[in-house]
């Protein structure tokens, strides 16, 4: 284990659970993970090895015995009526038969149905009367002359999640964590890798679990497949629903009319319309009105009756077109079908998520460590849903007058329940909490900027923001405007493009500039940050501690690349590079160094290197009197997806880690009255 593990198991023992455990039980069983981590946290919520052995063991046999699989549904039954009785784990749901006057229990894998159930069970458990709760059955077997009479009797039913939660020693346990440390535990939970993923990334991902804390909040993700969009929806609470968003109608949703039966909203905390988008698809503008007054008012109405429900809607879909295109073409809804491509519809959506800033999954991005048995940090997100901190931004931070109120909710909300997440003992400074509500204020931009573009009738509104006690404001943009539209965070000393002499050449006057970059922008190169500083040079110094691992070589190479279009083809350029070693792997480093040493010479590059243990700044120091100053050197992207990733090779389709880059003039006090 490393350090945050060790950490998590001193500090949650008995509530957390090795991650990898899950893929080691599961074999055929299609159960939801919290399923199998209700069963790992009963027998394996511990670090010891032998524990955990035994635990996967126990948790494997319960499977083999008593959960159902509907190919060995006869034989089970068959077992059950052998023995008497006999405990399954099986998804369960119920419905009224009027015509008896009694409750029925329907079993999705073992194919029973009408099985009378006790009212005193229904009563403790309301959501079997939805679409059905995995529960643990003693199911007994009575064989009756009666005619009409079922032989099936369930003695007792246990849905499979934890029933009580200290939400108060949660909170008080959080404190020992840093914010970070928080960030992976929550990340591990979900079965992620946290070392795989920016900062920002992560905030992605624990987005998505606002709609779990906070009561009728609505989300939208769209983005490309394979991004895990629905996986946290149907894997990881037991009071969330994902349902498919082309079979749903007003009855399953909300309420059936002629039966009186309250729908998925009135059991869920959390409904999830999976495959949401598809242009072509055909949706009753029925439910679309329904669900817009019930988006906007928390009710509902059928027939005569007014009917009030907290449960959040989360809507995730494929998108058709490259964000490109969809900024420049058309709108980030395109992707839609028609009758939810109405302005009111999404005007409700508090937040949507750029799912196009997701990776696909890969097998390294699953984690290996601890993290809460899901269904214990379910119970603690239902919990926190039962608090109100929607007016917690107002002790920090002021927002635009021109913000709607609508605006305004939706980013309270999501900031309320980004700090409920990361912050559940509200302990974070002023910056961690800037972080969160900047993300919420972007997060409900990119809808406004959308219904702008789709109704010229939606006014225009300043993202806009300050510090309570700062005197200036701060317009927060969308990453994608950054990267795609030229918005927001490069500040430029001076706008002349005069050429003039310098040197005793004629170029383009240069001029310094401050650039900051963002986790996960896009369209960034070595060129275009910094490319044009290097033409007409002679020698560059490269200071960057960290050039040993092979990526770190690939970027020095890339560099190098670039300087040499800038040179003439019978010219020579001298690149110096000062660096670092890994301690033991000092050969290796000199071995590297030599190879990209001989392989230079031909093509007009002096390539030297040397090793120098105290440096600590990252710059790039040129002949011509500018300075590069690099707050990461030159390891600014996040890893890529390998050979088969265009990305590889071509800079502009990288993922940035966060940054900021300057370029300052550095010559002689005798040239400054020339430097521009």
């Amino acid at each position: 284990m490393n350090n945050l593990d060790t950490k998590i198991n001193s500090f949650f023992a008995g509530k957390v659970v090795r991650k990898d455990l899950t893929k080691l039980v599961k074999g055929n069983a299609v159960v939801p993970t919290y399923v199998l981590e209700y069963l790992l946290g009963q027998y394996c919520a511990s670090d010891d090895e032998a524990t955990i052995n035994d635990g996967v063991e126990r948790v494997k046999d319960i499977l083999t015995q008593h959960y159902v699989h509907r190919d060995e549904a006869q034989f089970i039954m068959n077992e059950v009526r052998r023995k008497g009785s006999h405990r399954i784990i099986d998804k369960i749901n119920v419905r009224l038969n009027d015509q008896k006057d009694q409750n029925e229990a329907y079993f999705a894998n073992l194919g029973l149905k009408r099985v009378p159930i006790s009212d005193q069970i229904v009563k403790e458990h309301k959501k079997l009367l939805s679409d059905g709760v995995w529960c643990i059955v003693n199911l007994a077997y009575i064989a009756s002359d009666e005619k009409g009479a079922s032989p099936w009797l369930i003695e007792s039913l246990k849905p499979i999640q934890i029933s009580n939660v200290d939400i108060e020693e949660f909170k008080s346990l959080r404190s020992d964590f840093t914010s970070e440390e928080w960030i992976d535990l929550l990340m591990q939970t979900m079965g992620l890798n946290p070392d795989e993923f920016t900062r920002r990334s992560k905030i992605l991902q624990l987005c998505r679990l606002v709609p779990f804390v906070e009561n009728n909040y609505n989300l939208i993700e769209l983005g490309p497949k394979g991004t895990g969009k629905s996986h946290v929806y149907s894997e990881f609470s037991p009071h969330g629903i994902l349902i498919s968003g082309g079979e749903i109608s007003k009855a399953k949703l909300f309420v059936n009319n002629t039966t009186g039966e309250i729908g998925l909203v009135g059991y869920w905390d959390v409904v999830t319309y999976d495959e949401f988008a598809g242009r072509s698809k055909r949706v009753d503008t029925a439910l679309v009105d329904i669900m817009k007054n019930y988006m906007a008012n928390k009710s509902f109405s059928r027939g005569t009756q007014v009917y009030g429900a907290s449960a959040s809607m989360a809507f995730v879909g494929n998108t058709d077109s490259s964000l490109a295109y969809m900024l420049n073409h058309s709108n980030l809804f395109e992707a839609l079908p028609k009758d939810y491509y109405d302005t009111a519809f999404l005007d409700r959506i508090h937040a949507y998520l750029p799912g196009w800033e997701v990776d696909k999954l890969r097998n390294d991005m699953f984690t290996h460590g601890y993290g809460f048995v899901v269904d214990y940090l379910a119970e603690v997100l239902r919990e926190l849903r039962k608090e109100d901190w929607t007016n917690d931004y107002r002790k920090h931070f002021e927002l635009s007058n021109t913000i709607t109120t609508r605006d305004k909710t939706s980013i309270m909300k999501t900031y309320a329940g980004l700090c409920k997440i990361i912050y559940p003992d509200k302990s974070a400074g002023i910056n961690e909490l800037k972080e969160l509500f900047e993300f919420a204020v972007e997060s409900r931009r990119r809808v406004k900027q959308q219904l702008q573009k789709m109704d010229e009738t939606f006014e225009d509104v300043e993202f806009v923001y300050s510090v309570i006690g700062e005197n200036r404001f701060k317009e927060v943009v969308t990453l994608e405007e950054i990267q795609y539209l030229g918005k927001g965070n490069i500040y430029i000393d001076s706008d002349n493009e005069d050429v003039v002499e310098h040197k005793n050449k004629a170029v383009p006057q240069l001029v310094g500039k401050h650039v900051e970059i963002f986790d996960n922008q896009k369209g960034v190169s070595y060129k275009n940050l910094f490319g044009e500083y290097f033409k007409g040079t002679k020698e560059i110094t490269i200071t960057d501690p960290y050039i040993r691992l092979p990526y770190q070589i690939r970027n020095l190479v890339e560099l190098v690349n670039l300087i040499t279009g800038y040179k003439e083809i019978d010219e020579t350029v001298r690149v110096n590079v000062i660096t670092d070693f890994a301690i033991g792997y000092e050969d290796e480093s000199k071995e590297r160094f030599q190879n990209l040493q001989d392989n230079l010479y031909p093509v007009g590059i002096d390539f030297s290197y040397r090793f120098d243990d105290s440096i600590h700044d990252r710059y790039i120091l040129i002949d011509n009197n500018w300075k590069i100053l690099l707050g990461r050197g030159l390891d600014i992207w996040n890893k890529t997806n390998g050979m088969f990733d265009i990305a590889e090779t071509n800079q502009l389709y990288r993922s940035c880690k966060a940054f900021s880059m300057t370029v300052v003039w550095v010559g002689e006090e005798e040239e400054n009255a020339e430097a521009p």
